[in-house]
């Protein structure tokens, strides 16, 4: 079946980098447009950024546009979202997901990133 396990979360300072894996699996990977997410407790589930399938096109939300870069590697169904300059408002769970997987409701545990001021 579908599944996404992220990893690489942590505590870091403000102004710090963190860079987040998504390792995926049970549908095609590199024919899938890929999406990293975030959470805060009492929102709704943010669109964070995108990578199409072959990698040449990315979108960002503006919030983080000049901060975070995402990319992927379709050898190890592998995706990923580096973060720099990271500020207290990112601090939010983060997860993946193919943007059109998401009726199947296949989310992973995500992983917690927290950034302190």
């Amino acid at each position: 079946q579908v599944q996404f396990v992220e990893s690489g979360g942590g505590l870091v300072q403000a102004g710090g980098s963190l860079r987040l894996s998504c390792a995926a699996s049970g549908f095609p990977f590199s024919m899938r447009t890929i999406g990293w997410y975030r959470q805060t407790p009492g929102k709704q589930r943010e669109l964070v950024a995108t990578i199409t399938a072959g990698g040449r096109t990315t979108t960002y939300v503006d919030s983080v546009k000049g901060r975070f870069t995402i990319s992927r590697d379709n050898a190890k169904n592998t995706a990923f979202l580096q973060m720099s300059s990271l500020k207290p408002e990112d601090t939010a769970v983060y997860y993946c997901n193919a943007l059109t997987l998401i009726n199947l409701n296949a989310w992973g545990q995500g992983t917690l990133v927290t950034v302190s001021s």
